[in-house]
C-alpha cells in the first residue's frame, strides 16, 4: 500500500484514511493503540474484548481467595 497522508486537528486529532481503515479493519468504536518508535508511530487495531469470558474467568478466580494471599 502506498503511503497515506492526513492533517492533524487544532485538537490533535487525526481522520484515518479510508484505505488504511480497510486494511486494518478497522470501524466505528474500535480500539487502536499507538507504539512510538524513535521517529515514527505504529498504530494497531486492538482485539476486541470477549466480555463474558473474561466475566466467566473473573468469577471462577474468588475461589483463590483465601486468608494466606494478603499475607504473601
Amino acid at each position: 500500500m502506498k503511503p497515506e497522508t492526513s492533517r492533524i486537528s487544532s485538537k490533535g486529532q487525526i481522520t484515518i484514511p479510508k484505505r488504511v481503515r480497510d486494511a486494518l479493519r478497522v470501524t466505528d468504536g474500535d480500539a487502536v493503540v499507538f507504539e512510538v518508535r524513535e521517529e515514527e508511530a505504529i498504530m494497531r487495531k486492538l482485539p476486541k474484548l470477549d466480555v463474558r469470558w473474561l466475566q466467566a474467568v473473573g468469577a471462577g478466580l474468588s475461589e483463590w481467595e483465601d486468608e494466606l494471599d494478603d499475607e504473601l
